[in-house]
């Protein structure tokens, strides 16, 4: 488990009452520990936890770990009671070397290789996902080790990112799922819906509850004990525009799960809005140019780092320059590679930039460092994981 450093170990990093976000922090750490950084607050950790937990009073939160896969993360949310989705191997090996209880996760990957089953059952993960029929069959020589959820497809046009496109059936052939796990006899625990990342609205998630509220009455027509609804995430958070309250964008969605029957267990996957708004990126100007009457200014973090969101995740990502306010002027700033793909904005206003000046991203904990690159060998960010100012003791690389 990741533990703060004792006073044996070593001195308190930042004073305990100090942002680790404020400029200040940021330039020490800077200082200290070199760029490009990614800084995690386990306090916002926390508390965009327990926001979303008063918001969806009742509903059990897997964190996905997708988003941001960081031993500090996953440590700091089970000491608030969270629950964990994983889909991959390395997720379960990560969760294993936590000491993450079993009993704890689900396994939501749809597609699944029988190595994948193999290895989530090894450790006591024994509630999967699936969303088609050969996927279905897979379980029948674990049929007494494991359950699933059937995976419902509702496209939402409100979402960023549509996550129904790739994964989930139709309602209609949800039920001829159950009738095949019936005469396989797999056990059905329920269903399961993910409409969309980043969703802009709660509409489609009114809609599908109220859908598969259907599909469980008919489940447990043909002998299923389903009582279980895995509402997905997509909960949205603030980048360049900001979004719906998540106390507004759940309100309806608390009404129409109050529809349910009462013995029905619902659960969610947040995992952007617990991880976004959480940690921040460093960067340092390492070279800059006046090109066509613009500034371009070259970080050594950037598209195919901790910036790869824009690409992967179709996120824009507030940035400042930590210098004094002053005139601004027409600005680039662009990765360090070789690629000329590797640009973060064309459109900025910035004040006058040298080399070794630092740029700080806002809201970049989700889908950033997780999916960063090594391309053309320059490094990843190194992560430093606060609380109470004191840096959070990591034991391997995740």
């Amino acid at each position: 488990m990741l533990k703060p450093r004792t006073a044996a170990d070593e001195s308190l990093e930042l004073d305990p009452a100090a942002d680790p976000f404020s400029h200040a922090s940021i330039r020490h750490l800077a200082a200290r520990y070199g760029s490009p950084l990614l800084v995690i607050d386990a306090e916002r950790v926390r508390r965009q936890y327990r926001r979303l937990s008063a918001a969806l009073p009742g509903v059990d939160l897997h964190y996905a770990l997708k988003p941001l896969p960081h031993a500090s993360v996953i440590d700091t949310l089970c000491a608030e009671g969270a629950f964990f989705d994983l889909a991959t191997n390395g997720e379960v090996e990560l969760v294993r070397r936590l000491k993450i209880p079993a009993q704890r996760c689900i396994h939501t990957h749809p597609i699944k290789r029988d190595s994948d089953i193999r290895t989530a059952l090894a450790y006591g993960v024994n509630r999967f996902v699936i969303d088609n029929p050969d996927e279905l069959r897979k379980f029948v020589k674990y049929r007494s080790r494991s359950s699933a959820l059937i995976r419902v497809s509702f496209r939402s046009p409100d979402a960023r990112v549509d996550l129904s496109r790739k994964f989930g059936c139709e309602p209609q052939a949800a039920l001829d799922l159950l009738r095949l796990a019936a005469e396989l006899r797999i056990e059905i625990d329920g269903f399961s819906f993910h409409v969309g990342s980043q969703s802009a609205g709660p509409a489609m998630f009114v809609e599908a509850i109220a859908q598969c509220a259907e599909l469980l009455r008919a489940a447990e027509k043909l002998g299923h004990g389903a009582r279980l609804l895995d509402i997905g995430g997509g909960f949205p958070v603030d980048y360049l525009e900001r979004c719906m309250p998540i106390e507004e964008f759940c309100a309806p969605i608390r009404a129409a799960l109050q529809e349910l029957t009462p013995a029905t267990r619902v659960i969610a996957e947040p995992g952007r809005f617990i991880s976004a708004p959480a940690a921040v990126a460093v960067a340092t100007v390492m070279g800059r140019a006046l090109r066509d009457g613009r500034w371009w200014y070259y970080l050594d973090d950037g598209l195919y780092g901790s910036y790869s969101g824009q690409l992967y995740d179709h996120a824009r990502y507030p940035v400042e320059a930590l210098v004094p306010s002053g005139k601004t002027y027409a600005s680039v700033l662009a990765g360090p590679t070789c690629d000329s793909i590797d640009v973060i904005n064309e459109h900025l206003e910035l004040p006058l930039l040298d080399v070794g000046d630092l740029i700080l991203g806002h809201a970049m904990g989700a889908y950033t460092w997780a999916s960063a690159s090594e391309f053309n060998f320059f490094p990843r960010a190194t992560v430093l994981a606060l609380d109470g100012g004191r840096l959070l003791a990591d034991r391997g690389r995740r």
